[in-house]
């Protein structure tokens, strides 16, 4: 078992109007390595001035531990079945609208990953489909998420 930890960190502002709703969803992520991350609702959640576009909101976090677990464990299967990758990026898109339940949700992310091979061999389509089915199998962030992650490739 491991356990893992972040900080987060919120202030209100001297002049902010808590009650009424009229105050800053900025704040911070801290990690344990000592990353700090401007964080913030979705300007798509919460209107401007109340949250700040700068800052990375849940839903791309969400999004971006997807496709970072998933390309983790690609690099890794790609490696043992001896392929080189020499770059690696994903334009991944999340979709939020009701789910079944008429629930707000992220209700399907998918990843499309562009991967530059090294060495002059790049799989197949069969190979590069294993790869990327047990990419999605092994990954730790897709295992717990009941979000559809569908891989394009």
């Amino acid at each position: 078992m491991s356990t893992y930890t972040a900080t987060i960190r919120w202030k209100r502002g001297a002049d902010d109007a808590f009650a009424a709703g009229r105050y800053s969803r900025a704040h911070e992520w801290a990690f344990d390595g000592g990353a700090v991350v401007p964080a913030s609702a979705s300007p798509h959640v919460v209107p401007k001035p109340y949250s700040d576009e700068a800052g990375v909101d849940p839903e791309e976090a969400f999004i971006a531990s997807l496709s970072s677990c998933h390309m983790l464990f690609l690099l890794d299967f790609a490696r043992r079945a001896g392929f080189v990758v020499d770059r690696y990026e994903d334009r991944a898109e999340g979709v939020m609208e009701k789910n079944a339940e008429g629930r707000i949700a992220i209700t399907r992310v998918t990843l499309r990953p562009n991967i530059a091979w090294g060495d002059d061999l790049a799989p197949d389509a069969a190979a590069l489909a294993e790869l990327h089915h047990k990419a999605h199998d092994a990954c730790f962030i897709a295992n717990s998420v009941t979000s559809k992650v569908t891989v394009e490739h």
